[in-house]
């Protein structure tokens, strides 16, 4: 799951990035309203989380900005003032929850997977894809009613494809989804090597995996048309 967070004290933003990496969160930080706006309108992410105290602006006017311009991202409000004038002002303008400073991790944590799913029940919670379903809500693939268990990352990728149906995904976007541009971030190379674990378990459950088109030198994409069955279902 990829965070951005929005949050000017730096021992603030060493907690959060320290508590989000042990729950396998990618995160990006920055410390400025301006560059949080332009930073959720550029990139994808699952949830957002901001103060209201920035040094250039109001956290209400990021929130007004994001929704103006069309950004549905979820926010999570994380501030230290407790007053219901602030709460009920965040959550009309758009913000999905609020939450005090100070926080307690698993607190957060929880609170992040619930607006998360509610965002995804609010599109779609699962798709079908011939033998295959995606639960985009509870994070699970199934082929022929089966589970099938994927490692983190494995899932990560199958959800970028099932989510743009027929649509080139990049390898870029696949590494930015994954790792968020960290400085540590593996060669490009992993990607390869995830998709290739991803096909190998999908296949021994039953799902044709000549659906996952390698496009050379590009990226991936998911080919209904090549899957036995109908076009893809998206159930709410």
């Amino acid at each position: 799951m990829k965070m951005l967070v929005v949050e000017p004290d730096r021992s603030t933003s060493d907690s959060i990035q320290m508590f989000l990496s042990s729950e396998g969160f990618v995160a990006d930080f920055t410390d400025l309203g301006e560059d949080g706006i332009d930073i959720a309108k550029r990139y994808e992410y699952d949830a957002i989380v901001l103060e209201l105290l920035l040094r250039d602006m109001s956290g209400f006017d990021v929130i007004r900005s994001l929704r103006a311009g069309k950004c549905d991202t979820p926010i999570i409000v994380l501030t230290g003032t407790s007053s219901v004038e602030n709460k009920v002002k965040a959550l009309r303008l758009g913000a999905d929850d609020y939450l005090t400073k100070p926080f307690h991790k698993d607190e957060m944590v929880a609170r992040i997977h619930a607006i998360v799913r509610r965002a995804n029940r609010m599109t779609h919670s699962s798709v079908a894809i011939g033998n295959m379903v995606v639960d985009l809500a509870n994070r699970y693939v199934t082929v022929d009613g089966a589970f099938v268990r994927l490692a983190g990352l494995q899932y990560s990728v199958l959800e970028l494809l099932v989510t743009r149906i027929n649509r080139l995904v990049k390898k870029e976007l696949v590494m930015d989804h994954l790792y968020g541009g960290r400085a540590d971030e593996p060669d490009e190379k992993i990607v390869s090597v995830i998709v290739c674990k991803l096909k190998q378990k999908l296949e021994e459950a039953g799902f044709d995996t000549r659906a996952i088109v390698n496009v050379w030198g590009h990226g991936y994409r998911l080919e209904h048309s090549l899957v036995n069955g109908s076009a893809p279902m998206l159930t709410h």
